[in-house]
């Protein structure tokens, strides 16, 4: 760790030649400056609206790098900011004069915990040499130095592009030719010539998440519903652009709404045999939409307020009358593990929409094993069912139940892998990940679901390397590493906590130029402030967090037509449905419109951690709905790295489109918010998306970062995601938003969203909500450890002089 010292400030220069040569000989990774044609590549952002005006782009290797650039900033009395991968739809990581492009900061490693006297632990990052140290994993690369090479683990390699199966070290970027000389700074230490590649595409193609629904989304227009009034896309829309690469994916040449099958099960549900989609029949359950206004319960806390899990054995809808844990399976699963699957050529019945919509989807079979046409059960050699083992007995005992399970469609026996991946109990309660800023989430997902560990074989009782997966909790994808700061909210977030909960060490620049490695006993002031406030402190380098064991989920979409009289009723069934769930779902509802010339669309998703019956309980709850039938239900046990995927794959973003963002953080959805909701939305332009996501569990659990109590107790987390064309200048694409937030969420709100959503053109006093009682001490330690304000181009509010900024003070031109 090096010393602390008082660097001198100067006034401000331009940046000139002589500067940038100065700078490139003090850093190692490239630089890059507008005249350059990589610049424009490395430092566009998700939204196309932003106009970065920075003078020279920096590619550090490590955080010796990091700090020289630091200290060169200080010394000129320019201004730094940090790209990560995030969507970075403010602009903020582009603000800067100087951009410091963290893209070649790529080690990552898992390590099981190590035990000591003193208990589970990990290797500190101290102790680690940084990822172009010789031994060290650099992503996607196989260090011929490492000692042994792993085996890649088939269900990442199944589901994972073929472009980017080996990743160099750099951050991949959009297609474009490599320049014919290199220019000044452009060759790492390693002699490498830095140039993009067209991996970036693929990074950001979600339909791993379900090729069902990716095809389902891409289908034309359902028809039109006498009375409806057609939505209105943003006015003055240019011509649509030609399609991308989702133009690969099959598109539907029809689409209609579910109707009545020919054949119903005992139950009263209707399902089709092999599509894999179904339907419920008639319902034993009306959601009669008028629950109280004050708000609910915590899920997982009993009346008296203590923490409690929803036992096994008991029926989670026991307040719902009619509705019994154990009615009929009513799910549909049309996405097998392994792509390498292909239809059978047997006949199967389906229901009269499913198989207009989806002619090609009949069974699917591999290696024998027939999926997706009713129960599956395979025993092995003997023809007995081997032995269950009892649940992890862990933090979670989220898979009691098994992995995976064996009955019901979709299932795969015990006996046979899922996704080439045999069925395992993990040794290891966590683990531990060490990755560099420069990896966004999906690569650090693709990683650890390659490089699983060790667990106990099903078949054999005995232990093997290379079977159980562990994931971080994490928001969904798209999101770079700033997450880990920021908070982080996503599918495991209710059972394990939020992402900034689950880092154990931290290596930062400071504003001073120091190189610190932070963790709870160094620095409990600054450990305090940066779990949740990390970039307003200093330039995180490198993470080591805790990852829990994800071999499957039981996790995907329900999806209905958006109408107006009948929305209300679906939103307070999910909302009463999933009252008091466990810790082990996740549970949202979208109201999604476009793109142009689509429908308007209801989808709820749900990932339930554990047993595949478990999840079926809450799916068959909600699918009772007697409204009307979903478009499409492909809620089935999935990779955890597909599910990853999901949200994006139904928001239908584009990179390089307007967006802007609003989130707020509320304890309670009543009717009235519902109602008002659903009669604002039908207003908004094509383009945009509005969320509530299902918060609590174990978010409430920590207290011991800047992220006040009041804020982790919050029941759901709302948003509004807004994408429109490049060209168009229309106030309602931000106007809905602000009136949404201000007028009808608001009232039940807790303050500010998660920092992690923070949007563009941010009110002050909304982001120092996000920190409710702990802004005063927050906004304390920020005049201690950035006393000359370096690092402003990020969300903090204030000016050097404590004051409040304009709210677009801190983010570049967005015209």
């Amino acid at each position: 760790m090096e010393s602390s010292s008082v660097l001198s400030i100067a006034t401000p220069t331009t940046f000139t030649q002589s500067l940038y040569d100065e700078l490139a000989s003090l850093v190692k990774g490239p630089i890059f400056r507008p005249i350059d044609r990589e610049f424009r590549e490395r430092i566009s952002t998700f939204n196309g609206k932003i106009k970065p005006l920075s003078k020279v782009l920096v590619s550090p290797l490590d955080a010796q790098d990091v700090s020289t650039i630091v200290r060169f900033c200080l010394k000129h009395n320019l201004s730094p900011s940090v790209k990560a991968g995030g969507y970075a739809i403010a602009g903020w990581s582009v603000a800067g004069d100087v951009v410091i492009d963290m893209s070649m900061m790529r080690e990552i490693d898992i390590e099981a915990p190590i035990t000591t006297e003193a208990g589970v632990t990990w290797t500190s990052l101290r102790d680690k040499p940084a990822g172009t140290s010789k031994g060290k994993d650099v992503a996607g690369v196989v260090q011929v130095n490492a000692g042994n090479i792993r085996e890649k683990s088939p269900i990442a390699e199944a589901t994972r592009p073929e472009a980017i199966r080996t990743i160099s070290p750099k951050r991949p970027r959009e297609d474009s030719p490599p320049p014919p000389n290199p220019q000044p700074g452009q060759v790492a230490s390693s002699g490498q010539i830095i140039h993009p590649s067209a991996d970036d595409v693929h990074l950001r193609s979600y339909d791993a998440a379900s090729g069902v629904v990716g095809s389902f989304l891409r289908g034309p227009p359902l028809p039109r519903v006498e009375g409806d009034t057609p939505r209105e896309p943003p006015k003055n829309r240019p011509r649509l652009h030609p399609p991308g690469h989702e133009a690969d994916m099959p598109v539907l040449e029809s689409r209609q709404v579910s109707s009545e099958s020919a054949t119903s099960s005992s139950g009263g549900s209707t399902t089709g045999s092999g599509s894999g989609l179904s339907t419920s029949g008639s319902s034993a359950v009306r959601s009669s939409g008028t629950a109280s206004t004050s708000p609910l319960g915590t899920p997982g806390e009993s009346d008296s307020g203590e923490k409690s899990r929803s036992p096994t054995n008991t029926d989670p809808f026991g307040y719902i009358p009619g509705v019994s844990a154990t009615r009929p399976s009513m799910f549909g699963g049309v996405e097998p593990f392994n792509p390498g699957l292909t239809p059978s050529s047997a006949s199967v019945s389906m229901f009269s929409s499913a198989a207009s919509m989806f002619p090609s989807i009949g069974t699917w079979q591999n290696s024998g094993v027939t999926v997706g046409a009713g129960p599956v059960r395979s025993y092995g050699p003997s023809g007995s069912p081997p032995a269950v083992r009892s649940s992890f007995g862990f933090r979670n005992p989220a898979f009691s139940g098994g992995f995976p399970s064996t009955s019901g469609a979709f299932s795969l026996p015990t006996s046979h892998p899922v996704g080439g991946v045999t069925a395992a109990d993990p040794i290891h309660s966590h683990a531990y990940v060490t990755f560099g800023a420069g990896m966004r989430q999906k690569e650090v997902d693709l990683y650890t679901a390659e490089n699983p560990l060790e667990g106990i074989n099903r078949m054999t009782g005995e232990n093997e390397q290379g079977l159980v997966p562990y994931h971080i909790p994490s928001s969904a994808h798209p999101v770079g590493s700033s997450i880990m700061l920021l908070a982080g909210f996503g599918f495991l977030s209710r059972m394990y906590g939020l992402s900034i909960d689950n880092v154990v060490e931290v290596e930062m620049v400071l504003a001073d130029g120091r190189i610190v490695v932070l963790d709870k006993d160094t620095d409990p002031d600054l450990w305090w402030a940066i779990r949740g406030a990390g970039p307003a402190f200093g330039i995180a380098t490198r993470y080591k967090a805790m990852a829990f064991p994800i071999p499957v989920v039981y996790a995907g979409n329900l999806i209905y037509r958006f109408h107006r009289a009948t929305a209300p009723s679906l939103i307070k069934h999910f909302r009463d449905c999933i009252k008091g769930c466990p810790r082990e779902l996740y549970a949202n509802v979208l109201l999604t419109t476009g793109p142009a010339n689509q429908d308007s669309l209801i989808v709820i998703q749900l990932c339930y951690v554990g047993p595949k019956e478990k999840g079926q309980e809450y799916l068959q709850a909600i699918s009772s709905w007697d409204g009307e039938r979903p478009l499409l239900n492909e809620v089935n046990e999935k990779s955890y790295l597909n599910q990853q995927d999901s949200v994006a794959q139904v928001l239908r973003g584009k990179r390089g489109r307007q967006w802007f963002m609003r989130s707020s953080l509320i304890h309670s959805l009543p009717d009235e918010v519902i109602n008002k909701t659903v009669m604002k939305f039908g207003d908004t332009p094509i383009g945009c998306t509005w969320i509530f996501e299902l918060s609590g569990g174990a978010i409430a659990d920590y207290e011991d970062t800047c992220l006040p109590k009041e804020q982790r107790e919050a029941i759901w987390t709302v948003a509004a995601l807004h994408q429109w064309d490049m060209g168009v200048d229309d106030p309602r694409c931000i106007e809905s938003a602000e009136e949404w937030m201000e007028d009808i969420i608001r009232p039940v709100s807790l303050g500010g969203p998660f920092p992690t959503f923070l949007g563009r053109h941010e009110r002050p006093e909304r982001t120092m909500a996000c920190y409710g009682k702990n802004w005063d001490r927050l906004a304390e330690l920020k005049r201690k450890y950035d006393p000359h304000h370096l690092f402003k181009n990020n969300f903090w509010p204030l000016n050097k002089r404590g004051e409040p900024v304009e709210p677009s003070y801190n983010e570049p031109p967005s015209p």
